[in-house]
């Protein structure tokens, strides 16, 4: 790894110890003491930085990747590289001050990112990227997209806008309009005169109590101002048959998402956002866990936020001939307001020449799309509540992912449904 890569990691462990120690421990120990702690262990994880820094390695043998780690405990990790599905090449904060990159690799079948490189220089991340590229391409895998389709590199990267045809360009107005228009930021104002009228009350202005109600009210703001920094300047275009992403303020990605990857096209109407018309589509994508535990990293950004007429273009990009305000949706019978007393007009699902489609949510409106190709198992569930009302639920299952389960249909329709589902997505599949 590049020398200041401990340096980095040095770093972020001293913001990480700063925040474990919390303002409770500030206000026991006092700021000296407080100031003492924290160099202490962050000099301490810097030496472990280092340590690790100087045991750690890659090497690419043959058609694997392998990397090298550990003092004590040696572990090596050989990836190979006819799984790889896409490679690509991260730039945080600290990362672009310094002129370095992470490396982090997607493989068919992982339970998560796999060997994430950090540091590297940038020409160095941007080679080894391109020859991983080359040698996965080398020897293609039966049912597996090849690695060509993986996240763009830091040059493109460094591009205004990613290469290929336009598609869209998301308004950084509206980015943080739309988060505005979150539960989150709607009830921080209530939560500060809640917290003024107990101190006016009290009468305690007390640093670590003002401090402590500044770090919670922080922590409700966290997920909309992680969308601001995550979807700012998002960038969306269409190379060949590929989807090329590029967004990130703080922290840019590039990325390339194959469209025969698609699993499942996701929409949602946000409550607060139905007002300006406003929704938001993400992607499930084969290759990339659905249980990443930092789903940042999975490119599943399809429309931060736009209106109906920008989520038909985009949509007709990524599954042509669906018309997303015209879906033939029916809700389930009548009797199933016995368990859906408030939403059961809201549940819908139908079957689209290409694509199942499942309505759900009350105050959060969502639409799910599958394609059929794409489904690989239908289920058919029924629970005790279920059975006395003769009612069952459809599941269709991805590779991966969520899928889709269309609810509360009447007995007979969901046999029926899942039957069909079934013989659409052999014939898709023949047909692809």
């Amino acid at each position: 790894m590049h020398p200041l890569s401990p340096v980095l990691h040095g770093a972020k462990s001293l913001a990480v110890v700063i925040v474990g120690l919390s303002w409770s421990t500030l206000s026991r120990v006092g700021f000296g003491w407080f100031a003492v702690m924290a160099v202490v262990l962050a000099l301490g994880a810097t030496v472990l930085a280092v340590v690790s820094w100087y045991n750690t390695g890659y090497h690419v043998f043959g058609r694997e990747l392998r990397v090298y780690e550990g003092l004590l405990w040696r572990r090596t990790r050989a990836i190979p590289l006819e799984r790889l599905q896409a490679v690509e090449v991260v730039r945080p904060l600290l990362a672009q001050l310094t002129g370095l990159a992470e490396l982090r690799l997607e493989v068919v079948g992982g339970g998560k990112t796999e060997a994430p490189l950090a540091y590297l220089s940038v020409a160095e991340a941007t080679a080894l990227r391109q020859r991983l590229l080359d040698l996965a391409a080398r020897t293609p895998v039966a049912g597996v997209a090849p690695a060509a389709g993986a996240p763009a590199g830091p040059a493109e990267a460094a591009t205004a806008v990613p290469p290929g045809r336009p598609l869209h360009a998301v308004s950084n107005t509206d980015l943080l309009v739309s988060q505005l228009l979150t539960p989150q930021a709607l009830l921080i104002p209530f939560g500060v005169a809640f917290v003024v009228v107990q101190f006016l009350s009290e009468g305690s202005w007390s640093f670590i109590a003002v401090a402590s109600t500044l770090t919670a009210m922080a922590g409700v703001l966290l997920q909309p101002v992680r969308r601001v920094l995550d979807d700012w300047n998002f960038r969306l275009a269409r190379d060949a048959g590929t989807l090329r992403i590029r967004n990130g303020l703080l922290e840019t990605r590039a990325q390339t998402v194959p469209l025969d990857r698609v699993q499942t096209v996701g929409v949602t109407w946000p409550l607060f956002w139905r007002v300006r018309g406003w929704l938001r589509m993400r992607l499930e994508v084969a290759g990339y866990s659905a249980g990443e535990i930092d789903e940042r990293n999975r490119p599943d950004r399809l429309l931060p936020v736009g209106d109906l007429g920008t989520g038909e273009r985009i949509l007709a990009e990524v599954l042509p001939g669906v018309p997303l305000g015209a879906l033939p949706l029916t809700p389930p019978p009548v009797r199933a307001r016995w368990l859906n007393p408030l939403s059961r007009n809201v549940l819908g699902a139908g079957l689209h020449e290409r694509v199942l489609a499942v309505r759900s949510g009350l105050l959060t409106r969502q639409v799910a799309l599958v394609p059929y190709a794409r489904i690989q198992s239908v289920r058919v569930v029924q629970g005790p509540a279920q059975r006395r009302l003769r009612l069952a639920t459809v599941h269709a299952d991805t590779a991966g992912g969520a899928g889709a389960a269309a609810q509360d249909r009447d007995l007979d329709e969901a046999w029926a449904l899942a039957a069909e589902l079934t013989d659409r997505a052999r014939a898709a599949r023949r047909a692809g």
